[in-house]
This record gives structure tokens, sequence and C-alpha cells, in this order.
């Protein structure tokens, strides 16, 4: 099945090793270092092709163009490094416009998940751009009427999309994934999102990527925090309980969930099982909407 009309590997380089010593090497060597060779060039085949979507460009925009804070808790965007690189971005998003939502919809469910985050992010990253430089907040380029949310600019499955579209409509649409940890993938351009992480989502790994993603947010003290008897945590819980209440891993409350991850939250197992049974009280933070632009 043709996915993309943009013919690409994955970096993928399958060379044989420099011969050293004798020429006359026995037949049977020869014949064991050839199909071993060749079983582990099959693997790695396997494995490069198991998400067959080309994520490479955005890849190696993320890993160029987003640094690490000082705090260590979360990433900052060089938007002038993106700006710099605009045409890569530019190729990278032809190449999702070009998937066809039945392209998408037959693959597994972890590689569409990966697809549809790194869609919303690549996009975001390109509206930023479109406003950039003197941007100070994503929210900025909304209006009373309409937030820059539901803007539709996003070519994509034979529609013109906005961002809401993909998050809401598709991300987080009942039934499909469920999954409250993609609140930590998107990327919503500000200082209090989740962290924009330094490579793209693939769907052979984004499990791991989404467990690594949901606590390292949680452990940013800045986004949440133990004062007192009070747990402080962002407004993300706040907005989107009800995902995290939702029975992803059979849990269906918002303290069981942050329980779960008692130890990113820096929490002894006594306060852990305080939360859990309702005995700290949960406060939502303000949310910090300035850019998310390295100083």
């Amino acid at each position: 099945m043709l996915i993309s009309t943009r013919k690409r590997q994955y970096g993928l380089s399958l060379h044989r090793p420099a011969e050293s010593g004798s020429s006359t090497r026995p037949w049977k060597t020869i014949r064991a270092l050839l199909t071993f060779g060749f079983l582990w060039g099959s693997s790695c085949v396997t494995a490069a092709q198991s998400d067959p979507f080309a994520h490479e460009d955005w890849n190696s925009l993320l890993k160029t163009c987003v640094v690490i804070t000082p705090d260590h808790h979360s990433t900052a965007a060089d938007y002038d490094c993106f700006a710099k690189h605009r045409t890569q971005l530019n190729a990278y998003l032809d190449t999702l416009s070009d998937v066809s939502e039945a392209a998408l919809t037959s693959q597994a469910k972890d590689v569409q998940l990966a697809f549809l985050i790194n869609a919303y992010n690549a996009w975001t990253v390109a509206l930023i751009l479109d406003n950039w430089p003197g941007l100070e907040s994503i929210r900025d380029l909304g209006s009373i009427l309409r937030s820059p949310w539901k803007k539709s600019f996003i070519p994509l499955f034979g529609d013109t999309l906005s961002l809401d579209d993909i998050e809401h409509g598709m991300i987080r649409q009942s039934g499909r994934f469920d999954d409250p940890r993609i609140h930590f993938a998107v990327n919503c351009a500000s200082i209090g999102c989740p962290a924009l992480r330094q490579e793209a989502y693939r769907g052979d790994i984004i499990d791991l990527q989404l467990e690594e993603q949901t606590q390292s947010f949680l452990k940013d003290p800045s986004r949440n925090r133990l004062r007192g008897d009070k747990l402080e945590v962002s407004s993300i819980f706040k907005w989107y309980r009800d995902d995290f209440e939702q029975g992803w891993r059979g849990i269906d409350s918002l303290q069981g969930f942050l329980s779960r991850y008692g130890e990113s939250l820096n929490l002894t197992a006594k306060q852990t099982a305080a939360l859990e049974d309702g005995g700290l009280d949960l406060v939502f933070l303000d949310y910090d909407w300035r850019l998310n632009h390295k100083p």
C-alpha cells in the first residue's frame, strides 16, 4: 500500500563489514556470516518499517531546534532555528498532507496516534512561524470570536482542518485511543504546556514516549508540587479531568491517576496513599500562556 508520494528511507544502511585477514576464509564461515548478515538486515528492515510514515524530517528538526530549559524540566523551541529550516518543515507537512484518512486508519492505533500527535505539533510550529518574529503568545493569534486552535489552515485528509479538529476530533475522540497521557505530548507552544519532545513520536515506541512525557511533566515543580496538605497541579488536569477518569488502565479518578505517579510528584508512600484516598486537596495552578521560545 502506498502511504506517501515521498519515497524516503529511515536512515537504514546495511553495509558489508570491511574484511580483514586472509581472503581464503573457509566457505562455511563465509556462508555463516552471509546468513547472519541477511537475518540481521531483515530484522532491521522490519524494525525500520514498523511505522510506515516518514517522520524523519520532523525528527531532525526537533533534535536541531528544541532545547532543554535551564531547569532541565522542560524544553523551549528555537523558532529562529525553525524559521531557518522552514523549507524542511514545509516538506514534512507536505508528506503528512499526502496521506489519506483511509491509509492512516488502516494502520495500527499506535501508528495512527504517533502520526496525529506529530501532525498537531508540527502544524502548531508552522502557525507560530507564520507570525514570527514578534509573537508573545499563541493566544494573540486569536480573536474574541475565534481562538487560534479553531482556525482552519491545515490541509489534511482532503479537508482544511484546525488544530482543534486534530486534537479533540481525532486524538481525543471517544473510543479511539482513550489515553490521557496524550495531554503531555501535544504541545500548544506555551510555557505552561508539557515539553515539546526532542524527537518525533513513533508507533513502535509511543507507549514508552508517552510514559516519559508524563513522568517528566509531573516532576516539574513549576507545574505540579505539594504544598502542605495541598497538591498544586497544572490546569490541564482541570480542563481535561474527564480524560483522566475514563478508566485508562483501570483508573477512574484524577486522584487515582496522580497517585499512580506519586514518585514523579516527589510524594512519599504515605502522601501517595493520602492522595488516592482523597486526603490531599487538589489546587489548579494558573497557566502560563507565554510563548515557549528559547530565550
